[in-house]
């Protein structure tokens, strides 16, 4: 191992949204759906969901119109987001990458535009627990998988090495945010093994 006395957090004072009635998504695997990702983590939307392109004109003066709208946008923000991410196994440890503070509420930010007037992004950033951690790389992958499974497609998805905690951390960002590197790793049956079992514990 790379690192065997990381720092572990309690699950239980880990920062969650959980008890609420929640649409977070099955973790399984499959090979239903098409996209960058789809030979791992296809996207249960079809279609957007917190879409309003169906909704009714704005510019019909209607106010209760209006006013269902802005009931129903359902905006997605940093909390939902580390809820997502915080369950997925480190692939080192038998502990989550929120345990292990790999990923923290405090590094993730979100831009959220249900009503497409520009696109939605979201940019998680990573702290390896050692700086020459080898597996970086195979974690970046298993949260940018599981982001592009969970979120609705008006989501751009940005993970990145926290600036200062990992040796090649410029590498790393490059290889994680490079669609065609992440094409020809999600081709890789024994990285698709390794990622598979990292998600099965996502809630």
């Amino acid at each position: 191992m790379d690192n065997e006395n990381p720092t572990i957090l309690n699950a239980s004072d880990l920062p969650s949204r959980r008890k609420q009635p929640k649409r977070v998504l099955s973790s399984g695997l499959s090979n239903g759906a098409t996209g960058l990702l789809s030979s791992v983590a296809p996207s249960t939307y079809s279609n957007d969901p917190f879409s309003t392109a169906s909704a009714p004109d704005l510019l019909s003066g209607d106010d209760d119109d209006i006013d269902d709208i802005d009931s129903s946008i359902d905006y997605i923000d940093e909390q939902e987001i580390y809820d997502l991410i915080s369950t997925i196994s480190d692939p080192e440890h038998p502990l989550s990458l929120g345990e292990l503070a790999v990923v923290n509420l405090p590094h993730i930010k979100v831009t959220d535009n249900p009503d497409h007037s520009a696109m939605s992004h979201v940019l998680v950033e990573i702290t390896p627990t050692i700086t020459h951690c080898s597996l970086a790389t195979v974690i970046g992958l298993g949260i940018r998988v599981r982001l592009e499974r969970a979120l609705p497609p008006r989501f751009r998805v940005d993970v990145r090495i926290r600036e200062g905690t990992h040796s090649t951390a410029d590498q790393v960002n490059k290889q994680l945010n490079d669609k065609e590197r992440v094409a020809a790793a999600c081709e890789n049956e024994s990285l698709m093994a390794v990622l598979k079992k990292m998600l099965e514990t996502c809630k």
